[in-house]
């Protein structure tokens, strides 16, 4: 009889902890219910990944468009700081144009003093060799076609000093930057 009050307790164990734990160990069919409830989860699960989708697709592309917008900018900042420093460097050289036309002028004058002759020509062969590395060439064009694009006519020349409608003789230098005119020759153009 003790075995049998001995085994009793054992076997009432599982019940026990079923009900402490308000699980059921059954292993059968889910019921209509519980099915129901798995699959709204799934739904609802689903939606909000599908949300999420969406929400991940809006942000990628704003990021996008922000990226390009930035290179753009990025561009157009560099396009205008570069003709920023070119119209710089075009009003400085016209500035210095005419201490170029006055080194030339001096070098005409008759000097007895060849040492200054000697520094004036070094200063203006300084001031030419400077404007040329930063691209500045000079406009004579004599002999060729008058171009109103490049020079002005200042003076009209008769048709026994060359051909018409060409230059028959620069009155002043002019200069250009690339393709900008910095400033205008000043010519004698031959009547046509």
């Amino acid at each position: 009889m003790n075995r049998m009050k001995r085994q009793a307790p054992a076997q009432e164990a599982p019940d026990t902890q079923e009900a402490q734990t308000g699980e059921t160990a059954s292993t059968g069919p889910e019921t209509p219910d519980q099915n129901s409830d798995y699959g709204a989860a799934i739904l609802a699960l689903q939606a909000e990944l599908a949300q999420a989708q969406t929400q991940r697709d809006e942000y990628l592309t704003m990021a996008q468009r922000v990226q390009a917008d930035f290179e753009n900018f990025r561009r157009r900042n560099a396009s205008v700081r570069a003709e920023a420093y070119e119209d710089g460097a075009a009003g400085f050289i016209r500035t210095i144009l005419p201490v170029c036309d006055n080194l030339e002028r001096a070098l005409t004058v008759p000097s007895n003093d060849e040492a200054l002759l000697s520094g004036v020509k070094l200063v203006q062969k300084q001031l030419t060799d400077a404007l040329d590395k930063r691209g500045v060439t000079v406009i004579d064009r004599v002999g060729q076609t008058f171009d109103p694009k490049l020079e002005d006519a200042v003076i009209q020349g008769s048709p026994d000093e060359g051909e018409p409608g060409t230059v028959a003789q620069v009155m002043q230098k002019g200069y250009q930057l690339g393709e900008s005119v910095l400033r205008h020759a000043m010519v004698k153009v031959i009547a046509g």
